[in-house]
């Protein structure tokens, strides 16, 4: 199912998973401060936000607050859904599990082992993903704790 929202509405319910993400914070790190909101009908039914590490992250600690089957769902969520399964499952695995119809997210995580792999297999399951919302907001709240290369000594040449 593709879900028809308007720019704003789109806007107000990443706005929500933003808020939900902040919740996460000092707790969660070190990892990000990742918020989702499930929206239903037009109306957020649920959000969460990423627990202490080995702890469920945003998506899952949404999704357990409600149950069945979730066609006529869309999540918002404020960086890509990771697509391993490490202490925790997989977030886009959890989402395809339940059948959430929609994702909408903020930003592509650029952890080595997403960077896109996420979102691939929501699309591999037939999820409309819609990728760019608030990017700039997301950024700025989850910047500081995203994956980053290691740093390498500058050499004097």
């Amino acid at each position: 199912m593709t879900p028809t929202f308007s720019a704003e509405d789109i806007e107000r319910f990443m706005r929500v998973a933003l808020m939900a993400g902040r919740n996460a914070l000092p707790a969660c790190l070190p990892n990000p401060p990742v918020g989702c909101a499930l929206v239903r009908d037009g109306r957020v039914i649920a959000t969460g936000f990423t627990s202490p590490p080995g702890l469920p992250h945003a998506e899952p600690a949404a999704l357990a607050r409600i149950s069945g089957d979730l066609q006529d769902v869309t999540a918002f969520v404020t960086l890509e859904p990771c697509s391993f399964h490490q202490r925790t499952p997989s977030c886009a695995m959890e989402l395809v599990a339940r059948k959430v119809g929609a994702v909408y997210v903020a930003m592509r995580d650029p952890h080595p082992r997403n960077r896109g792999a996420g979102l691939d297999i929501l699309r591999a399951a037939g999820i409309h993903v819609v990728e760019g919302v608030l990017t700039a907001e997301a950024e700025a709240d989850m910047g500081p704790h995203l994956w980053r290369p290691p740093h390498e000594p500058d050499v004097d040449q």
